[in-house]
């Protein structure tokens, strides 16, 4: 077989799809091949809101990583409001022009809607690649083979790959065999890019991650962060952001007692910011309310939810 492009060149570049049911660690697994937090994470689900591309840079190539939200079934009160059909169109929306996916799944587990997402990708044509993540957690590692025979039974799967995305484990022989499914081709971003978002963007990711971290079962799926003022002083980043909630009481909750549980999200999210900026940042924080946001499209099209 031919490895090198027609200028002698043996480097492969394009992008592959991340896709799967919500809370398989995506986005753990994103930033584990970026080396760097472009995608947050938490343990609820719905955390990835946004389409949001990983730069992964080899010295034999580049991959472009799509991590999306989580696929989901059309059932249920989150999945019947606006949010919910929001998410879903943007992660379908990421299969167009991609070389390839990868289907994360979580080891010892298989549902309907880790069902629907290797439907969504099969339908598609392009190869696909089973990331089987967690295998850490396998209390029994004897259940992970009758688990892979249960998995790849009836489908087509380009490779299938057991892996832990938080230790890190099997990373290298993924990366190999993810490349050998891109062309031929010069990279199509820099060395020291990352990703396609902006730090503005990344700023109200990381301010909605500390959100969904630190707030009660229900109330992050109620609040939005965005960021109002971006400006660099200096050496210093000055960010002037809003936390939008859906009722009043939200808004107490948010705050907290003395402005206690704000402080703490503010105090947490500057930390995150410093860590992946690498400067100093001055975070301020305001709580408002507009009600109904989350199934109003308009509002979430505000929001910035939808857009790429």
């Amino acid at each position: 077989m031919n490895t090198t492009s027609s200028n002698g060149s043996s480097h492969r570049s394009g992008s592959i799809a991340v896709i799967g049911r919500p809370n398989v660690g995506k986005s753990t697994l994103v930033n584990a091949l970026v080396g760097a937090k472009v995608s947050i994470v938490s343990n609820r689900p719905q955390t990835t809101r946004h389409r949001l591309l990983g730069i992964a840079t080899f010295a034999e190539g580049q991959i472009a990583l799509v991590d999306t939200p989580g696929l989901h079934r059309q059932q249920g009160k989150f999945s019947a409001s606006a949010m919910s059909r929001v998410m879903n169109r943007t992660a379908r929306g990421a299969l167009e022009g991609v070389n390839a996916g990868l289907l994360v799944v979580e080891a010892g587990r298989w549902d309907d809607e880790d069902s629907t997402a290797y439907k969504v990708l099969h339908d598609t044509g392009i190869p696909v690649v089973l990331c089987v993540n967690k295998i850490d957690r396998l209390r029994d590692k004897g259940e992970l083979l009758p688990y892979l025979a249960k998995a790849t039974d009836g489908r087509e799967f380009t490779a299938v790959h057991p892996i832990s995305a938080l230790k890190r484990n099997g990373l290298d022989i993924l990366v190999k065999e993810l490349l050998q499914l891109l062309p031929l081709a010069p990279p199509m971003f820099g060395e020291d890019e990352i990703t396609d978002r902006s730090e503005r963007f990344l700023a109200g990711e990381l301010l909605r991650e500390q959100l969904m971290r630190l707030l009660g079962a229900e109330l992050p799926y109620a609040t939005t962060a965005e960021i109002e003022r971006f400006a660099e002083d200096g050496q210093l980043l000055r960010i002037g952001a809003v936390i939008w909630v859906e009722r009043e009481s939200q808004k107490a909750i948010v705050i907290g007692k003395g402005g206690a549980r704000l402080k703490e999200i503010g105090s947490k999210s500057r930390i995150q910011m410093e860590r992946l900026f690498g400067r100093k940042v001055f975070l301020e924080t305001w709580v408002r309310v507009r009600e109904g946001w989350s199934g109003d499209e308009s509002a979430l099209k505000a929001f910035g939810y939808g857009d790429g």
